[in-house]
């Protein structure tokens, strides 16, 4: 299995170029702050909640481990089964780009549901993206693909769901050009980037220090 992009590489690329190509090839230059990782954390949290209410579940990354290039064959093997079944982070990749998705559930007839979850109040434009570069990708592994759906914070840690089915499927054509782009971002040399408002929107970027001339103190190269 062959992969240049994933989700967050092409996420990354929406919010700068030049912050894709970094990290691909200078990912060791990322810093993350203490609040950042503090954040990430809480994620994890609301994101194991959820989780738990889906029963029987089989989760790749426990299986799998860092050998990320298996986990789409084993998705794939997984899925065929017959019956009802639930995956954590399965892998699925589809013109160099590969995608883990939250939750995957197969119900006894073979329709499949995605669940991307979110320790969010609200469903930003960015979750959006995020679902739809995932659709674009599973749309060309799964058949019956019925749902995709964001789960959020209700502000108690309670879930709350949005069905994103038809804005992925409406995005698809204009994400499949943005994969085209990046890639060729990625044969080249590093973007030269003016400092502006993507350095901290949607979030903060962590190659900042980088472009504005600091060292960084503080390496964390997890892929969120």
């Amino acid at each position: 299995m062959i992969y240049r992009l994933t989700k967050s590489k092409f996420i990354r690329g929406l919010q700068c170029e030049k912050a894709l190509y970094l990290d691909v090839y200078k990912p060791q230059l990322a810093y993350y702050p203490p609040e950042t990782l503090a954040r990430f954390r809480r994620g994890r949290d609301f994101e194991a909640k959820v989780k738990s209410l889906f029963p029987n579940a089989i989760d790749l990354s426990q299986r799998l481990g860092h050998r990320i290039e298996k986990y789409p064959e084993l998705t794939a093997t997984m899925l065929a089964q017959p019956g009802e079944v639930n995956l954590y982070e399965a892998g699925f990749v589809y013109n160099e780009v590969l995608v883990l998705a939250d939750v995957v559930h197969k119900d006894a007839d073979g329709n499949v549901a995605i669940y991307e979850i979110k320790n969010s109040l609200s469903v930003k434009d960015v979750f959006r993206r995020d679902v739809s570069i995932q659709h674009y990708v599973m749309s060309n592994c799964i058949d019956r693909l019925t749902s995709f759906q964001i789960v959020y914070n209700d502000g108690n840690d309670e879930p709350l769901y949005e069905e994103l089915l038809p804005t992925a499927r409406e995005a698809k054509a204009l994400i499949a050009k943005q994969v085209e782009h990046f890639k060729e971002v990625l044969q080249g040399m590093e973007p030269s980037v003016e400092r502006g408002e993507q350095c901290s929107t949607p979030y903060e970027c962590p190659y900042a220090r980088y472009c504005s001339g600091k060292v960084a103190t503080q390496l964390e190269l997890a892929e969120f």
